[in-house]
Parts: C-alpha cells; structure tokens; sequence
C-alpha cells in the first residue's frame, strides 16, 4: 500500500507554521514529508537545528522526512557518503540524492547502520538504476522518486515517465511522484507555473492527478508538491488516494432523468474485457434495471465521452451503460445522459477491460 505525502518549505513559512500544516496533513492520513536541504544559507547551525525540530514532530506524529541533498551539501555539512550519522541525528528516514554519484556510492550508502533510506531521482533515466544495482545495494533501503518540475512544459511526458518508472519497477523499488495542489502557494523558489511531475498534470485537480497515477500502476507514494495546501485539498487528495477502484467524473446532460442518474451514479460500473474500439460498455446494468422503463431521452448525435444509456428500443440492451470512445451516429436507441468532465479524460483513457470503475456527479 502506497502513502501519501506533503512538501515543507520552513525558510518561506516559518518553523510554527510548518508544524501546523504538518498536523492537519497527518489528520488526513499523510504519512511522507518532503524537504530540501540542497543549500544552507546563514547561520548553518540555527538552519540544521531547525530542520531538526521540525522532522522529529513530523516523527511523533508517524510521519517519515525525506531531505533532498546534493553532492554540493555533502561538502558544505562536512558529510561523506560512507558515514551519514548527521541525518540519522536530524531524525531523517530517508535522503534524496537530487544528482546523484556513480552508482558504486549509491550503493554503499543503502548499506548504512542507520537504516536511513536511499532516494535516488528516477527522473535521470538512463541507466542509472542498473548501475546501482550492479554494486549490490541493500534494496530494503533503496527507493526512488520522480523531480517536480515548476516551470510550465517542462514536465516529463508520458512515455517517458512510463518508461524510466518501468526501470524502477522491473527492480520491485518503492516508487513516488510528486502533483500540484491548486490551493498550494509555497514553494522553493520564488516563481513556480505548479510543480509537477508529468506535464500533463499541470493545471489538472488534485483527484484527476492523484488518480491517474493510481491508475497508471508504476508510482507508490504521491507526495504533494507544494506547501500551503487548504484543509479541503489535502482531504480531496486523501479521499482520491484511498478509493479502491477508478473513479472520474460525469457532468449530467439537463435532460438526465431520476432513473439514469441512478444507472449513471449509484452502479459500480465494470469494463466488459471484449473491448471495443468504439464504446466502453458496461453491460451489468441492463441486469439490474431490465424491468425499468428507458424511454428514448436525448437521443443526439454522439460526442467522444459522452455517457451514453440504451433506451426501450434497443431490446436486450435496453438500460447497458457504454460511454463513446469516438464521434458516433445516433439510431434514435441510445440516450445521451452525460459527458466525461475534460480533465478526467486522461482517467478514462487509462482505465484498462475488466476493470471496476465508478461514476462520479460533477457538481
């Protein structure tokens, strides 16, 4: 079972303030915190005792910290790679190589005494994870990440998350992205246009981000970008996080009658696996309601997404859920009562034959 996490930033918000969003995130049932330590500006012992007092709340309240590093704070701290006592006594669970080394380091330090948990960026493709497993890492230890990535179009694409997760994956490595929460306005830096992992997701609402990672089936813990996140956001993620099958989101046709609304949204909806290229059906409700009257309602032409319900005059079939997967012509026997919301379609382009599935009211 994957987690959930959140993003601090105590040098933009203040130690008090971060404690405080750190607790209602754990009302919700957050169990990662994301921080960076890639520089350390002024007075180096006050920052580190700081992080310090911050991490070791996030502990009592079982919550795990990953601090972003680089080689460059390696130096400054006066910390090697061979010997990482400094962030065991910070309280930190787990550090995050931003950059990373050769692999053969990589893998010594997954080997430390402390148990402290490697996160290496699995962003860089490549090889790089094979290297690292070429020197024998203690995998319990070795975990991996995706970057986020603030400014808009640079996200990673599809294929390319797909194909540098699989890497990760093919190794049975714990895995975690990162999604913009629309109310988040704090960040590392100054300006960010949301901070993604995938591009696709930027500008997308929490659910639509959180579920289709779900649904991808590559990425285990989805920690939330940014900090300032409202109450009703980190509960959405959280109830988006914990659902246990696919869900998207429809907006009801005005004609949508009282027994469609209750085909449409109170079914649990299954994809019959001899797909087709032109409807995905859902053939379980013309069981449930065969004895209800489907009278021909809205019978227009059919728009990709559309969700559609087949009414008296289609026999058999009468009351099948099916949603369009392409423009369609409409015989006057099937009854538009719906359409996909937009920024759930990449959810229902992910949804897989077989698979369970409900059918969200947008309000």
């Amino acid at each position: 079972m994957g987690r959930l996490g959140i993003s601090i930033y105590p040098d933009r918000v203040g130690v008090e303030e971060t404690k405080k969003y750190i607790k209602l995130a754990s009302k919700y049932g957050f169990k990662r915190i994301f921080t960076s330590l890639l520089q350390i500006k002024g007075d180096q012992e006050k920052v580190v005792n700081q992080f310090k007092d911050m991490i070791e709340y996030g502990n009592s309240l079982g919550m795990d910290t990953m601090v972003d590093i680089n080689p460059r704070l390696f130096e400054q701290l006066g910390v090697s790679y061979d010997n990482l006592k400094f962030f065991h006594d910070i309280g930190a669970w787990a550090i995050r190589l931003d950059e990373g080394f050769t692999g053969m380091e990589e893998a010594r330090m997954t080997h430390n005494p402390y148990d402290l948990k490697i996160e290496v960026n699995m962003s860089r493709g490549t090889h790089y994870i094979d290297q690292i497993m070429d020197y024998s890492p203690n995998r319990d230890n070795l975990i991996g990440s995706h970057n986020f990535y603030p400014q808009r179009y640079t996200g990673l694409g599809l294929d390319y998350f797909k194909q540098t997760s699989e890497q990760y994956r093919k190794h049975n490595l714990n895995t975690a992205a990162f999604v913009n929460a629309p109310s988040g306005n704090i960040g590392p830096w100054p300006l960010q246009e949301e901070m993604v992992s995938l591009e696709e997701h930027r500008g997308q609402t929490l659910f639509t981000q959180i579920m289709h990672l779900k649904m991808l089936g590559l990425i285990d813990d989805v920690l939330i970008s940014n900090a300032g996140v409202t109450e009703e956001d980190l509960k959405a993620a959280s109830e988006a996080f914990k659902m246990s099958m696919p869900a998207f989101h429809v907006i009801p046709a005005p004609s949508m009658t009282e027994l469609e609304h209750k085909i449409v949204f109170e079914s649990q909806h299954s994809y019959r696996g001899d797909h087709s290229d032109y409807v995905l059906r859902s053939t379980m409700t013309r069981v449930w309601y065969r004895d209800e009257d489907v009278p021909a309602n809205n019978p227009v032409p059919i728009k990709k997404g559309d969700v559609l319900v087949m009414n008296n005059e289609y026999a058999q079939y009468k009351a099948e859920t099916q949603i369009a997967l392409q423009d369609l012509e409409n015989n006057g026997r099937v009854n538009v009562v719906g359409h996909v919301a937009k920024e759930d379609a990449m959810i229902l382009d992910s949804l897989q034959p077989w698979s369970d599935f409900k059918m969200l009211e947008s309000k």
